[in-house]
């Protein structure tokens, strides 16, 4: 675990994907804590031993804030909970029934990657209770303490995504709105970074804008959930738009050839 000292933002590792692959973040305030993001429920471990290295009890827990319900950010959202029993969950609305009946979610994933596969990345998925979800509008707020996280309404890479500010670091935190950018493509021209264009529902025009949106807030730095803090991010949000308008120019441009795969490569 890394940590931002001043802010007293801590960058975990949840082990998803190898190593500094796939972040969850725990923000420390007055010896409360709020966790963003949480891995898959193989997660847990490392994400109870930061809790512990950050100086505090699982009770202390108040918030577990999910970026959007993808296995690798929220999957083990549930098992998690079961270590944390004040934690309240607080997702974006669009989101909030799959973690409280997470059926659809499993039987998705279980198509593309197959159960044994399942098994080996996720584990087991566990419900969220009910009454342990709240669920996000477009720039509802929670307290840590004195400190307010914010969240806002940021499409593009999936309809149920939300970030989250936190104004005393001017930070957001971004899960796959702000793009990957993985510490080992660092460089000594700075961080590479990459828009995240997977399906089912990535749409260039929402990411445009949510990252617009970002930006608006003056922020100094992003962090992301793959992966890590980085920081002046206003010629890493001009590189993306680059590629979201170059990738899809030649999506466009190559959907309607019999040979379109190939005429995207």
């Amino acid at each position: 675990m890394t940590a931002t000292a001043e802010f007293n933002i801590h960058t975990i590792d949840t082990g998803f994907g190898g190593v500094q692959f796939d972040a969850a973040y725990l923000i420390v305030e007055a010896r409360r804590g709020a966790l963003i993001d949480c891995g898959t429920s193989l997660s847990v471990p490392q994400m109870l031993a930061a809790v512990q290295a950050a100086g505090l009890v699982p009770a202390q827990i108040e918030w577990l804030i999910l970026t959007h319900v993808h296995l690798d950010h929220a999957g083990g959202a549930g098992a998690l909970l079961q270590h944390l029993p004040n934690a309240q969950v607080l997702a974006h609305p669009r989101g909030a029934p799959h973690l409280i009946d997470p059926t659809r979610l499993i039987a998705g994933a279980a198509a593309v990657y197959g159960e044994a596969e399942m098994a080996r990345s996720y584990g087991v998925i566990e419900p969220v209770p009910a009454e342990r979800v709240v669920e996000a509008a477009d720039g509802h707020t929670v307290m840590l303490g004195e400190r307010a996280l914010r969240t806002i309404d940021t499409p593009g890479h999936a309809r149920h995504h939300l970030c989250v500010w936190d104004a005393r670091s001017r930070s957001w935190f971004t899960g796959d709105t702000f793009g990957l950018s993985y510490r080992q493509l660092d460089s000594a021209r700075g961080a590479f970074i990459l828009p995240t264009s997977s399906p089912v529902q990535f749409e260039p025009e929402a990411m445009l804008q949510s990252i617009t949106r970002l930006m608006d807030a003056a922020p100094e730095a992003m962090y992301l959930t793959h992966y890590g803090r980085v920081a002046s991010p206003a010629p890493l949000a001009q590189a993306m738009g680059e590629q979201i308008h170059a990738m899809t120019e030649i999506a466009l441009g190559c959907a309607q050839r019999p040979d379109r795969h190939r005429c995207m490569v």
